[in-house]
């Protein structure tokens, strides 16, 4: 009969403990989120989820439900060292021709200089409206909550609760399309964009450093879910733009304090586009000879 010695018990305990710590962090992210591509480079470390990059693929995952309205956040750490030609997304997205998006696109850089953070919208299929900025923190040493806000009436952009960019609705006063009445999933990828994304392609990916790893520690969104099952479409828009409650409770994303910017989140705001905003697409008379309508808000 075999006997189990104290080395081997202690192995066995340690190998269930770390057993149960990678399906503790399987069931926190497959909850909201599910593996969109390359499967094999998305690594459960702990309670961490890690997306790979190397040589051969980079990788990404969607939410397992759409949304419309609420509210979406990554909690990550970018990739440490020299992430040039490296860029990480974070975004929502509908389906189709003339989609609606909203990005994050985290621009890797040389060892010791800062990332760039890019975003964009895309409304009925139509982008082109870049913004970069840098930030306040090095986002490769520790998590930081990275999140957009949406509702009937602005699009929001947050690094750990400031406010860095607003897209406000003006449909109805300037007749200025706003993303609405269309669900959204939330996405999230890592891949290989050496002939942009560092120094307009200047720089390029150093495969020796590979592989590339962004790490998050938690994927939340709280948001009005659409409907899967026979969904009436008008019915669907209507609980989750009309309504302050609804299956998931009190739609807290929808309130009027909500509609706009408080007085703290507008000084928040003038502070980070004021010290780290590096490129606007409303300030590019070279690409926009006439400043896109929504700029002069």
């Amino acid at each position: 009969m075999a006997v189990c010695g104290p080395a081997m018990a202690i192995a066995l305990v340690l190998w269930i403990s770390m057993a149960n710590s990678l399906a503790m962090a399987a069931s926190k992210f497959d909850e909201v989120i599910q593996p969109s591509w390359a499967n094999d480079h998305i690594i459960y470390d702990g309670d961490l989820l890690m997306l790979k990059l190397d040589n051969s693929s980079g990788t990404g995952f969607a939410s397992k439900s759409k949304y419309l309205y609420g509210k979406a956040t990554a909690e990550m750490k970018l990739v440490p060292g020299d992430s040039a030609g490296t860029v990480t997304a974070f975004y929502l997205s509908t389906d189709g021709d003339n989609h609606h998006e909203f990005d994050y696109e985290f621009l890797g850089n040389r060892t010791g200089e800062p990332y760039l953070v890019q975003t964009n919208l895309y409304i009925n299929g139509t982008g082109n409206r870049e913004q970069r900025m840098d930030l306040w923190f090095d986002p490769t040493t520790d998590f930081h909550n990275y999140s957009v806000l949406w509702n009937p009436q602005q699009v929001v952009f947050l690094i750990d609760d400031t406010p860095i960019r607003v897209y406000s609705n003006q449909e109805s006063t300037k007749g200025i399309p706003f993303p609405r009445d269309r669900p959204m999933a939330v996405y999230s990828s890592i891949w290989n964009a050496d002939d942009w994304a560092t120094e307009g392609g200047r720089v390029k990916t150093d495969w020796s450093h590979a592989p590339f790893v962004t790490t998050f520690r938690e994927v939340r969104i709280d948001g009005c879910e659409w409907g899967v099952d026979n969904v009436d479409w008008e019915s669907e828009v209507k609980r989750c733009s009309e309504s302050q409650w609804g299956k998931e409770g009190r739609y807290w994303w929808k309130e009027k304090e909500m509609e706009m910017l408080n007085v703290h989140q507008s000084n928040l705001l003038l502070w980070a586009r004021s010290t780290h905003l590096v490129y606007d697409y409303c300030n590019d008379p070279a690409r926009f000879p006439v400043q896109p309508a929504e700029c002069a808000h």
